[in-house]
């Protein structure tokens, strides 16, 4: 049995490591593991999993390392896991980061003698948990497409050259993060001016595809609960754009929202746009 290390055990981790327990032995490494206010819920949360709570250093037992961190985390924490990984472990940094940054952990992992994949998640880890999506990409994809395939995972290759994926990735979430925010901007200010089921039928007559008061509700949940690793990768989609010489107004600006309704500190309540959209407003006020 192999021995399957994490770096970061956010949702992510739990999700992965949850459908893994049985396939291989599971290390798990988290920065709350170091903070005594944090350390006793990290712990309990990798048991969870069935992973066992380690320190960096135990790291070295590992035959391949998730790193799944918030995107402003991922080069700090190649940075902090390198000098323990054993000689060709594989670093799936399934952080979403742009291009650039995957680089640059790269850089960080070869030259301590790791094998590092780019690998981005193509979409939310639940339902499906291990067998959420995932594109691989860099000279080590063949091997990690390997490793998933044993892991019972659902990869694929998306190129040759590290980046590959996380371009993907970070271009497919201008309009996942992007849609987020024009939901939460449109619908709140439609619930404020009260034409909030006028708004809706509008748009449910122009695309009835999709149900626009489930996603309504569905994408101001995603934003109170998670918009600040949100932001974090819309910052890095930030920096794919301007990589790429071009504007980066609509990214930005989702960055921004993100962030500001993550900051603003309501639960996110009832499963219902109406309820859900009270609540921001009333912590707007």
């Amino acid at each position: 049995m192999q021995n399957i290390g994490f770096v970061g055990f956010g949702e992510a981790g739990l999700a992965f490591a949850k459908g893994l327990g049985g396939r291989a032995a599971l290390l798990a490494y988290d920065a709350k593991l170091d903070d005594p206010a944090c350390q006793s819920a990290m712990q309990a949360q990798m048991q969870a999993g069935g992973a066992q709570p380690c320190t960096l250093a135990a790291l070295k037992a590992a035959d391949a390392v998730f790193c799944l961190v918030t995107a402003d985390q991922a080069l700090a924490a190649a940075r902090l896991a390198a000098p323990y990984l054993a000689k060709g472990a594989l670093w799936l940094d399934g952080n979403s980061c742009a291009p650039s940054t995957k680089r640059a952990a790269d850089e960080v992992i070869t030259a301590a003698g790791g094998a590092y994949v780019d690998m981005a998640i193509m979409a939310p880890v639940h339902p499906k948990g291990h067998e959420t999506p995932v594109l691989v990409s860099g000279p080590h994809a063949g091997a990690a497409l390997s490793l998933m395939q044993q892991l019972g995972m659902k990869g694929a290759g998306a190129g040759a050259q590290v980046g590959d994926a996380s371009t993907i990735k970070m271009l497919r979430s201008v309009i996942i993060k992007g849609m987020e925010a024009l939901t939460a901007e449109a619908f709140l200010a439609a619930r404020r001016a009260g034409v909030g089921q006028a708004v809706i039928a509008s748009l449910q007559a122009s695309d009835g595809a999709i149900d626009w008061q489930a996603r309504g509700a569905y994408n101001l949940e995603r934003m109170l609960v998670h918009g600040a690793r949100r932001a974090a990768e819309m910052q890095e989609v930030v920096r794919c754009l301007q990589d790429l010489g071009l504007p980066s107004r609509m990214a930005s600006a989702t960055a921004t929202w993100q962030a500001d309704l993550a900051a603003l500190g309501p639960a996110a309540g009832p499963d219902d746009l109406a309820a859900r959209a009270d609540l921001v407003l009333q912590a707007l006020t």
